[in-house]
């Protein structure tokens, strides 16, 4: 077997070298994204709408739902060495990830330490909050992870889906996870879920984000299907990979957002945000936007033309193509058994990518949006075009209107950078009436 050695350190002083597989000193051809949850889809809350609860049907048997100090190890330090470039940023996500508890994460900023090769190190954690503390703040802070809460908006719009276990709210709990953060000085975002219960209400919830000090915001769509015939093969009760036929857009779930109003939703926060706050509020979807139409990319899974380099690892080491993709069908190989970079360069991975951009219905080809929208997430393509033809984003009224509302700000603000110009500009001539 050929393989490399690496000088691991021992105490303060001494090294021992290690010997390396090829499978985990193989490197990539180019960098990828791995979404790790540790502890797999363990979560203390029970979200309705949450799609990944369901993936307890790929453990069956009560296995513990916990990667073990072995699997953590060979993750760090594969991970790492498989990464082409200077940077690698581990992104721990769950279910809960701090149900792992902090001396898991200690250890897993101990192997970065010991395996880093010279190669900046960061991470991110996500996570809902409720279970943080003084003692989470502090370790979080100094280590300089970026954390990311889970919050719908305020009380009465988080607590209609984001619930406990036992159906009681989460409000309180994620807030004062969120005051720990501040109070540790812990860099965060905000991540919000738009359903039926906050889409008619956005300028609510962006002055409720802006309120608890959030300046990076991002705004998921939440759109569930009723079950399809994959989830019947894993004895699923919730959403699967798109069907080879499109499904009707109401065979969703109530709390799905509908496509009229999230393209209201993210169009009231734009005029609100470019009237008053360009470069002192970020809106994820709003920056993708502003890639596109400088002609560097969206920079966004959902809104590039492919889609294939960001992975999802399970607990037990297993890889799939994505984290909405978390079927067997998707499954790549699993960790030990197979190289983390020959996955992620693999062709399957690559087919998978690439399908984003060759099953697009000649609709959205032809659409003058589309270098912005690119048919957004496939696992949404579940509707039919006018002419009949599947593969049509739910969503696509949501971002055809969207991105059409933009399109005049977003040709100022990419001239205003091009020039050297700050795109803050937009400001006060969005305010005088010149746009």
């Amino acid at each position: 077997m050929v393989g490399c050695f690496q000088l691991r350190r021992r105490g303060q002083s001494t090294y021992k070298t290690t010997y390396m597989s090829d499978i985990e000193c193989s490197k990539a051809v180019r960098p990828f994204h791995v979404m790790t949850k540790p502890a797999g889809p363990m979560c203390n809350l029970a979200c309705d709408y949450c799609f990944y609860l369901e993936k307890h049907a790929l453990f069956p048997g009560g296995r513990a739902l916990r990667m073990s100090d072995d699997m953590l190890e060979r993750y760090v330090r594969e991970y790492i060495a498989a990464q082409p470039g200077p940077e690698v940023t581990f992104a721990w996500q769950g279910g809960e990830p701090t149900l792992m508890g902090l001396p898991f994460f200690r250890k897993a900023v101990d192997y970065q330490r010991r395996f880093a090769m010279g190669k900046r190190i960061s991470n991110a954690l996500q996570t809902n909050g409720t279970l943080l503390d003084e003692a989470w703040g502090a370790f979080l802070k100094a280590e300089d992870f970026l954390v990311g809460i889970s919050i719908d908006g305020p009380r009465e719009v988080h607590d209609r889906y984001r619930v406990r276990r036992d159906r009681e709210p989460s409000f309180d709990q994620v807030m004062r996870g969120l005051e720990i953060l501040q109070r540790h000085g812990v860099a965060y975002n905000t991540l919000t879920c738009v359903h039926a219960g906050n889409a008619r209400r956005p300028l609510d919830v962006y002055r409720f984000l802006r309120g608890i000090g959030s300046r990076y915001m991002q705004f998921i769509p939440i759109v569930e299907r009723r079950p399809q015939e994959a989830e019947q093969r894993l004895g699923m009760q919730r959403g699967g990979p798109p069907a080879a036929d499109a499904a009707r857009a109401e065979d969703v779930y109530s709390w799905s957002v509908r496509p009229d109003d999230f393209g209201y939703f993210m169009i009231k926060i734009f005029d609100r945000w470019v009237r008053n706050d360009v470069g002192n509020v970020f809106v994820q979807h709003i920056d993708s936007a502003l890639g596109s139409w400088l002609g560097v990319g969206a920079g966004l899974c959902v809104f590039d033309e492919t889609c294939g380099r960001a992975l999802a690892m399970e607990h037990d080491g297993s890889v799939y193509a994505c984290d909405h993709y978390v079927y067997p069908e998707f499954r790549l190989g699993r960790l030990g058994e197979d190289s983390l970079a020959k996955m992620a360069d693999s062709r399957r991975m690559s087919a998978f990518g690439d399908a984003k951009r060759e099953t697009l219905p000649q609709q959205c080809r032809a659409c003058a949006v589309r270098f912005a929208c690119n048919g957004g997430c496939p696992k949404h393509r579940f509707t039919s075009t006018a002419s009949g033809e599947t593969g049509l984003n739910y969503l696509c009224e949501a971002y055809d209107a969207f991105f059409r509302h933009i399109e005049p700000c977003m040709r100022v603000m990419a001239e205003l950078y091009r020039s050297g110009r700050p795109p803050a500009e937009i400001m006060k001539r969005v305010r005088g009436g010149r746009i």
